[in-house]
């Protein structure tokens, strides 16, 4: 059963859609699969390599585009680790798009504590065989850090109060649940933010599951890596649904549309660098109101596509 309606999916299609023919497309975090589905349903000589980090989810993708043959190949992994190590039987992709987006699958399905509505564990780990989970995370970090992470990652106004909670509450045994955490963050916060316009547990989720899966750490490096692999005339489009992921796409195409990347203290240039994209998206793609009513998630989303200068050096 799949879970997942994906976001801004014609003016995806719209900004990487094919412009030859035979053309490769990397769906760097797949998911569900469901804009590759709508890429190979629509063009049919598209090829597709689906890349995610969750093998559960992959499989879920792998039956839901069995169709299309093999017209889509995928790779189970973190999708920078793919584009470092990018296989070389593949051409260079045509367009590459990264939906920095969790599914509706993790949320509903995978029972690893993402939603704060359930009685599952408190792991959030997209990749469960890897690292930390949320609760070893709450159990072992000291409280300054736990209150760092719930400001920086998420804006969690309350996020000290929320950490001495936490601190004072594994003092007698712990947070091993999604269900505890959310309650002990209600008994928290002030009575006032309990009954705001959206849960009060929402951003210490939002910034656990940042931390334990290091998105914000891992975000530069896919950038830089996929945008290498890219093929000169490509495009690159990411999806991104809170304003710190934004910011760091944003700022990445500004800084390759610029002839110098050198600091701004810097008095002489010697980076010798060179524009290397084209930004097709100023200020970013978002949903309209008729998307938004049919897909709620949708209303966090922003697209944000850049085209790479043809004489740029290849990898």
């Amino acid at each position: 059963m799949i879970a997942h309606v994906p976001v801004l999916p014609e003016q995806v299609l719209h900004y990487l859609a094919p412009r030859g023919r035979n053309e490769l497309l990397i769906d760097a975090t797949v998911g569900e699969g469901g804009h590759s589905y709508a890429f190979l349903s629509r063009f049919r000589d598209l090829s597709v390599v689906g890349v995610d980090a969750d093998p559960v989810i992959q499989a879920v993708a792998r039956e839901r585009l069995a169709e299309f043959g093999e017209r889509v190949r995928f790779f189970t992994g973190w999708a920078q680790d793919f584009f470092a190590a990018y296989p070389c039987e593949l051409n260079r992709p045509d367009a590459i798009l990264c939906d920095l987006g969790i599914s509706n699958f993790h949320y509903e399905k995978s029972g690893r504590g993402f939603s704060f509505s359930g009685e599952e564990k408190l792991d959030m780990r997209v990749n469960p065989d890897e690292g930390f989970s949320a609760a070893e995370f709450l159990a072992q970090r000291p409280e300054k850090e736990i209150a760092d992470t719930l400001y920086n990652s998420a804006g969690e106004r309350y996020s000290r109060r929320i950490a001495r909670a936490i601190v004072q509450e594994r003092q007698k045994g712990g947070i091993s649940t999604a269900a505890a955490l959310s309650e002990l963050v209600k008994r928290a916060v002030p009575a006032s933010y309990r009954h705001g316009p959206i849960h009060p547990a929402t951003r210490t989720f939002m910034a656990l599951r940042v931390a334990v899966n290091r998105e914000l750490e891992r975000l530069p490096e896919l950038l830089e890596l996929a945008l290498k692999v890219l093929k000169p005339g490509g495009r690159l489009g990411v999806i991104s649904f809170h304003s710190l992921e934004d910011r760091v796409v944003k700022n990445f195409f500004k800084m390759k549309n610029r002839d110098c990347t050198c600091p701004p203290e810097r008095a002489v240039c010697d980076c010798a660098g060179s524009r290397s994209v084209n930004i097709l998206t100023p200020k970013g793609v978002t949903a309209d109101e008729e998307e938004i009513r049919r897909n709620p998630p949708s209303r966090s989303a922003r697209l944000r596509v850049a085209e790479k200068i043809i004489g740029e050096k290849s990898r």
